[in-house]
């Protein structure tokens, strides 16, 4: 039998039981685990704030990289210079706002429908501000085409208050011509010609029928020799034929008799008698 070994524990003196050693280390290390506690939670919380940063930060970019968009009116067939505009040569689309751009845009087609193009505008290509006018403000060389159908000629005559029907004559109206011949001691008045159209009133830039002295109408070109000896050698007046009488819509139809311009062949007395013998009889 091995003999009993004692041993003594004093609190003065010796070393600690071993087991006692181990509990200390790892008391130290929990104690160093808690005491670093608090730089852990900072690193995480300044993690966090580096994410919310860098997300405000691409969100704030995208935003200022997305440019506002604006509809603006195009082009969807060439525009020709001194050509009103209609509304089926007009389309829409959207486009970035531009910043400072110095050019208007329009937004609506019905803007533009009637306006003249200064300039050839192609199609597709956007419609500013400074490629058009109203037709008022086209003058010279940039003034819209009249409205003259193929084959006929314009022609402007001269006009009164008591001459034109006391100034209510406007574009689009439709005249009768009156001619008053003095010959041979005798004065006879018959009309001439119906259904003139009248496409402008005045000059340019004036006001329709603001004491206008003149009037422009469609004729052709034989029918503008007519007139023409009828003004020089007879009196004419004008009487405005109803709205209900006018033609039934679009062109006028050829003159049988002046199918094309070059068709006149001037006008001479024996003409103008054989054409309207009332008026000599």
């Amino acid at each position: 039998m091995e003999p009993k070994v004692t041993r003594s524990v004093s609190g003065k003196g010796g070393s600690a039981p071993g087991y006692l050693a181990y509990d200390w280390s790892a008391l130290r290390t929990f104690s160093t685990i808690t005491s670093r506690r608090p730089f852990t939670l900072l690193g995480i919380l300044l993690a966090i704030l580096v994410i919310v940063a860098f997300v405000l930060v691409a969100l704030n970019a995208s935003q200022a990289g997305a440019s506002p968009q604006q509809t603006v009116v195009i082009a969807s067939k060439d525009l020709q210079p001194r050509i009103p505009i209609t509304a089926d040569a007009l389309t829409t689309r959207s486009i970035p706002v531009p910043g400072d751009y110095p050019h208007v845009y329009f937004g609506l087609p019905a803007q533009l429908v009637g306006m003249v193009p200064l300039v050839p505008i192609a199609t597709g290509q956007l419609i500013s501000s400074n490629d058009v006018v109203r037709p008022s403000q086209a003058l010279g060389s940039q003034s819209e085409y009249l409205p003259i159908p193929q084959g006929f000629v314009a022609l402007t005559i001269p006009t009164s208050e008591q001459q034109g029907v006391a100034d209510y004559i406007q574009p689009g109206d439709y005249l009768s011509v009156i001619a008053t011949v003095s010959s041979a001691g005798k004065i006879a008045t018959m009309t001439i010609f119906f259904h003139l159209h009248v496409i402008k009133v005045g000059t340019p830039g004036s006001t329709a029928g603001n004491n206008a002295t003149s009037l422009t109408v469609v004729a052709s070109q034989c029918q503008a020799e007519v007139i023409t000896w009828f003004l020089t050698y007879a009196s004419l007046k004008y009487s405005l034929e109803s709205y209900r009488d006018y033609l039934a819509g679009g062109e006028p139809a050829p003159d049988v008799n002046c199918k094309q311009i070059t068709d006149a062949r001037g006008v001479t007395l024996q003409l103008i008698q054989q054409s309207y013998p009332k008026l000599f009889s």
